[in-house]
């Protein structure tokens, strides 16, 4: 059997052209709507404009990075069926998966909340993130304490 198939993105991704970031790229591509990618990255930047015009003392590009390291969840619960029956066995995240999570998560965020631009909820997310809060981080705490609650079935993964 062949191995899986996946998408040459992270093969023909190029870092981003003001920090030469490879996880800022991957970050704007998933932020792109319906193939709008200036717009995309417009938002980004700008969200990280913001975080340097309200956090003078340290580099945006490092809130960006430490944010999505504080996101990553380390494990997760996956349906597993044996025997006829259905259970949510803790399995440790991947450390690609774990990445994806969190830009998602995160993008999940801001795309939830209304009334403002999306670089000023970005901006606010990004920032939680860094300092372990806000909704993302949420998201990675009921994720990691559901896996902790099922730990009865990790005799399960394989």
């Amino acid at each position: 059997m062949g191995s899986k198939t996946r998408t040459a993105s992270y093969d023909m991704l190029i870092p981003d052209t003001r920090y030469g970031s490879l996880l800022a790229s991957k970050f704007i591509n998933c932020l792109m709507h319906d193939g709008k990618k200036a717009t995309a990255t417009r938002v980004f930047y700008d969200a990280l404009d913001q975080i340097k015009n309200r956090m003078k003392d340290i580099d945006p590009i490092a809130v960006f990075t430490e944010a999505i390291n504080n996101v990553k969840p380390t494990l997760e619960v996956r349906s597993r069926r044996v025997g006829g029956a259905n259970y949510q066995v803790p399995m440790q995240v991947k450390a690609k998966r774990a990445e994806s999570l969190a830009m998602r998560w995160i993008i999940a965020a801001i795309r939830a909340k209304s009334g403002r631009a999306t670089y000023l909820r970005l901006a606010e997310e990004l920032m939680a993130a860094y300092q372990r809060q806000g909704e993302a981080m949420s998201k990675r705490e009921q994720t990691i304490k559901m896996a902790e609650a099922n730990k009865a079935f990790s005799h399960f993964a394989w």
